[in-house]
């Protein structure tokens, strides 16, 4: 199976427009070993580390080898490592990263608060760290952040759901159920906001209505529906909970905001246990990532939508950083004002996210190399 993961044509359109779209700033260099005031060093004598979180998630697979790809394209040495949702193997993983001479660590936290010992340890040989789509908290010694615009991912799935239901003119009401990531990972928090932005007033209002009663008084309570590690069968068993005791006497589920693919499938799994079959009656179903198996099911309509975060142009926005960084140029940001991770503002490069449904998913996912046609039946 092909996932288009060499960099074509297309996808180097595609990351050219995404980042060209983006009115880039750029921040000093502050730390780290490859350049600095002395010159840059070369590619060759340069170690970077890249510590993901899990492999039992699609996307993280597709970043990490997108990216050590990139990077050894341009003679770099990396290493690689996955950390199975493991807090501590991956400070262990950075910890053996440091002592075998990385110049730069490029993380995806599995618990952003954690972090803070080893990554004193980092400081102490000046390497630059820089935060993969994670946000890394409560210290001091993270130097850059590459993620995509969190927030408008959950204000995407909420104006989607939105739009379907006709909440403007529809009287209502309608049965939610909203779900959110899991409460580790910083990122979640801005999923759930963007889309309780959206959502809440109508909730408010009665036109939405929590049947469950897992209905977040405020953004700030989203973790009281958090799904730990963001476990497809924690939310299927959720899901089926919510269904076996809330909807008796042929009450049905209208609208399920799922923060992103993985959640998804598990929900669409308990939908189709209970009964729900794809059509009209079927419930809208939102997500994040357009992994294949939530791709698929899109088109056999079992989920609405998906937002996708190319993932292929933030790896190339992390390799352009670290050559920036090892080479003693400016590295390029774009956002020195909202990511405060309790020590400081982190200099952020942010990458805009899409909408995906069934009908753009030819002209989206396939166009642009994301996948072969053959990868989804068309």
């Amino acid at each position: 199976m092909s996932l288009g993961w060499k960099k074509t044509a297309a996808g180097l359109v595609t990351a050219g427009l995404l980042v060209g779209s983006l009115a880039a700033c750029s921040q000093e260099r502050e730390s780290g070993s490859g350049g600095g005031e002395g010159g840059a060093a070369s590619a060759e004598d340069t170690l970077v580390g890249i510590a993901m979180p899990t492999k039992s998630l699609e996307r993280w697979n597709r970043d990490g080898q997108h990216l050590e790809e990139l990077l050894q394209g341009s003679s770099y040495e990396t290493t690689l490592q996955y950390a199975d949702n493991k807090v501590d193997q991956q400070i262990t993983q950075i910890e053996n990263m440091i002592n075998q001479g990385a110049d730069v660590l490029v993380i995806a936290p599995i618990d952003g608060t954690t972090l803070g010992p080893v990554l004193e340890q980092a400081a102490s040989q000046d390497i630059t760290v820089i935060a993969y789509d994670r946000l890394i908290n409560d210290t001091p010694n993270v130097d850059y952040y590459a993620t995509f615009d969190n927030y408008e991912v959950g204000k995407m799935q909420g104006e989607f759901i939105v739009e379907q239901l006709d909440l403007e003119n529809a009287a209502g009401p309608f049965n939610l159920e909203p779900f959110a990531g899991s409460p580790d990972d910083n990122n979640a928090k801005f999923f759930f906001s963007g889309a309780w932005d959206v959502l809440k007033p109508y909730v408010d209002e009665g036109k939405l209505v929590v049947p469950s009663g897992k209905a977040p008084a405020s953004n700030d309570e989203w973790q009281s529906i958090g799904i730990q590690g963001w476990g497809s069968d924690t939310a299927q068993a959720e899901m089926e909970n919510r269904l076996n005791s809330f909807y008796g006497g042929g009450q049905k589920v209208d609208v399920v905001l799922s923060p992103n693919d993985s959640l998804a499938l598990g929900i669409a799994q308990a939908l189709e246990g209970a009964g729900y079959a794809p059509g009209a009656e079927y419930p809208v179903l939102t997500g994040q990532d357009a992994d294949l198996a939530n791709v698929q099911n899109m088109l056999a309509g079992k989920q609405s939508m998906t937002v996708w975060k190319d993932t292929r142009t933030l790896g190339d926005q992390v390799a352009k950083m670290v050559e920036q960084i090892i080479e003693g140029q400016e590295v390029q940001v774009n956002d020195e004002e909202t990511y405060e991770n309790g020590e400081k503002v982190v200099p952020t490069f942010l990458l805009p996210p899409v909408v995906v449904t069934p009908d753009t998913v030819e002209s989206s996912l396939v166009e642009s190399g994301f996948y072969a046609a053959d990868d989804l039946g068309l």
